[in-house]
């Protein structure tokens, strides 16, 4: 079994930074794709970034490119996603995901994934 739990949300203003983690524990990282998804009320679950451990490959919506980064520590089993530059728009329940994977292949759809955390949220004030 596979444990995530997210922390780090909160509320920023306007162009403001956070950091949010995922701490996982049952099964080391190296076998892992990760992904990062938000909720907004009223809305579906989108897909924010993802990030594959075998190869390294990131890919991130276009909506946050350029402003969020998606990282990690292995040796702590730990994803990060640095967001910076952030919008009200960005304001959302935020998702750490994770699927035990083989391949380099890094996943974008919320079906393509096993394991949830329980979420964290992020508010930003404009």
């Amino acid at each position: 079994q596979v444990r995530l739990v997210e922390s780090g949300g909160g509320l920023v203003q306007a162009g403001g930074s956070l950091r949010l983690s995922c701490a996982a524990s049952g099964r080391a990282f190296s076998s892992y794709a990760m992904g990062w998804f938000r909720q907004a009320p009223g809305k579906e679950r989108e897909f924010v970034a993802a990030k594959s451990w075998i190869g390294g490959n990131t890919y991130y919506a276009p909506s946050v490119k350029g402003r969020f980064t998606i990282s990690g520590d292995s040796a702590k089993n730990t994803v990060y996603l640095q967001m910076n530059s952030l919008k009200p728009e960005d304001t959302a329940g935020y998702y750490c995901a994770a699927e035990v994977v083989i391949d380099t292949r890094v996943r974008v759809r919320t079906n393509e994934y096993h394991y949830w955390g329980q979420g964290t949220q992020v508010t930003v004030s404009s």
